[in-house]
């Protein structure tokens, strides 16, 4: 089947429509980014990409940190909300009824209502057009105990998360395979016993 082809346009999803935490504990801020992802793993990197006339630019230019604060489907409304809305005239964790908290290693707050943040340190800021790219170390992980199994492994299935595909929110479904399925070696079937005599 041929496709149709179109200009290149931002049409990528899904997408984490992440909170991200800004600013101090004292005076907190809240925006919607949807341009977010991972970069590298050794050392652990991410990146999210603002337009520079958005409130929480200098913020986070200023200080070089922030979090990313994965979103719920609890927090839809808040996700939209914080999208559209500037923290200039607008304390969107009032409105939203949102709670900030500590982070553990950056001065930043994290958003106690999201399950899972990302505790970033901007490294450098690209210039790339429409938005600025800052591109951050990944310094901590803050998790909320009830993702944690019996193993203490993480268990992301849980948190019920919203994605962003194309101009539309989503509650992610159920999971089909894990990374590696189809290469992993099934374990071996035990060996059949012959019965007693």
């Amino acid at each position: 089947m041929s496709k149709i082809s179109w200009k290149g346009s931002t049409l990528l999803g899904p997408v984490p429509p992440a909170l991200i935490t800004c600013g101090t504990l004292e005076r907190p801020n809240v925006l919607t980014v949807a341009w977010t992802g991972i970069v590298n793993t050794q050392p652990p990197m991410t990146y999210i990409s603002v337009r520079p006339e958005r409130f929480s630019y200098p913020l986070i230019e200023q200080s070089k940190e922030f979090a990313i604060n994965l979103p719920t489907v609890s927090l839809a409304r808040a996700v939209d909300f914080c999208g559209v809305k500037s923290g200039r005239d607008t304390d969107k964790f009032a409105a939203c009824s949102l709670t900030a908290e500590p982070a553990s290693r950056i001065s930043a707050p994290l958003l106690a209502e999201s399950p899972l943040a990302l505790e970033c340190r901007v490294r450098q800021k690209l210039e790339l057009g429409s938005h600025h790219m800052f591109l951050a170390d990944i310094v901590a992980v803050s998790v909320d105990p009830s993702l944690l199994g019996p193993d203490g492994g993480l268990r992301l299935d849980r948190a019920g998360l919203l994605a962003f595909a194309h101009g539309g929110y989503y509650e992610l479904g159920r999971q089909i395979g894990s990374f590696g399925h189809t290469v992993r070696k099934k374990p071996a079937r035990p060996k059949r016993r012959a019965p007693n005599k």
